[in-house]
């Protein structure tokens, strides 16, 4: 399983960076906000562990909830295979700081979880291949990454050792992904042009100051993780489970706090819907990844807050590209919002 230290950024921080995008966006009065849908947008980073992939699934059909999934294309590849394939600008060949697929059979089960995953209805979005600091990469640097993630994508029954299985539609899919999350949400000037030169129509990797409506920059809608209110002294965190983790046990895995570490995150998402919910309707997003920090006291919280949130009235739960025309629709039924 990875290890959240291979998470650990410089920038996605358990506190609030010096400078994001965005203000706190006090949009209409609730009354006018009342008639519109509440969205909540449920991302995972990396999207590797085979068992929570099944979770995951399963826990979309229960609640009526679609994700957005930004996978990291070194999964599709054993070391071997990366070794030969594969290097990000600034580092050796085969380097990867997630590492790669342990056999093919892994790599077997884990492109029918995408598939499925796919036929669910849910988003396959990008987080690039081997989760490297992107921050003084160039527009160059960006575009290899990106080309080395359909690369990997496109090769991935095969790399699995079942293309015999590889179904026909598969190859629309890997063409048809419009979404990036940057690794660390660390992002450079070369980012959104290289975005665009992909076809790539949204970007997942900014941090605002609170749930704030996606910008457009260059020709992209440009989503941010908000920052949050949580603990005892509502001070605020990015809304992701790995910062939650650092705000917990300073990154340190502590299950025997586990419980304790879930009514935390469980209040703090529904205490940021509920502002929302009652307030602007303001999208809410949250950031999760495939590994159970602290005992799994993010997961858990989360399938509680979204057992009981998808089922409200006038919530929808839906992936970044669902929101995408909702938000449109919003804006031009309601453009005082924005």
């Amino acid at each position: 399983m990875l290890s959240p230290l291979a998470l650990a950024p410089t920038i996605a921080r358990a506190d609030p960076p010096p400078s994001m995008r965005g203000t706190l966006q006090p949009g209409p009065t609730a009354a006018a906000a009342s008639k519109f849908q509440q969205l909540v947008i449920i991302s995972f980073d990396g999207a590797h562990d085979n068992k929570l992939w099944e979770r995951s699934l399963a826990t979309g059909r229960k609640v009526g909830a679609h994700f957005t999934y930004f996978l990291s294309c070194t999964f599709l590849m054993t070391k071997a295979e990366g070794g030969r394939s594969y290097r990000a600008s600034g580092h050796k060949q085969g380097a990867s700081n997630v590492g790669y697929a342990q056999s093919r059979e892994e790599i077997a089960t884990r492109v029918r979880h995408i598939w499925q995953a796919h036929q669910d209805g849910h988003d396959i979005g990008s987080h690039g291949c081997g989760h490297f600091d992107g921050k003084d990469w160039s527009e160059k640097d960006w575009s290899d990454e990106f080309a080395a993630f359909d690369a990997a994508l496109d090769n991935g029954w095969k790399a699995g050792g079942i293309e015999t299985e590889e179904p026909d539609g598969w190859r629309a899919m890997v063409d048809g992904i419009k979404g990036f999350r940057a690794p660390y949400l660390s992002t450079s000037t070369g980012l959104v042009p290289a975005e665009r030169k992909a076809g790539l129509s949204y970007d997942a990797s900014l941090v605002t100051k609170g749930p704030a409506w996606p910008t457009r920059e260059g020709g992209m809608e440009r989503f941010g993780l908000p920052l949050i209110p949580e603990g005892p002294s509502g001070r605020r965190v990015i809304g992701m489970d790995y910062n939650l983790f650092v705000r917990h046990s300073m990154g340190v895995e502590n299950r025997k706090d586990s419980a304790t570490f879930e009514a935390r995150a469980l209040k703090a998402y529904r205490d940021a819907f509920a502002a929302e919910y009652d307030g602007a309707r303001i999208p809410l997003q949250l950031g999760f990844h495939f590994v159970e920090m602290n005992g799994g006291a993010y997961w858990r919280a989360l399938e509680t807050f979204l057992a009981e949130t998808c089922s409200k009235q006038d919530v929808a739960c839906v992936s970044y590209a669902q929101a995408l025309p909702l938000i449109a629709a919003r804006k031009k039924a309601d453009p005082s919002a924005f």
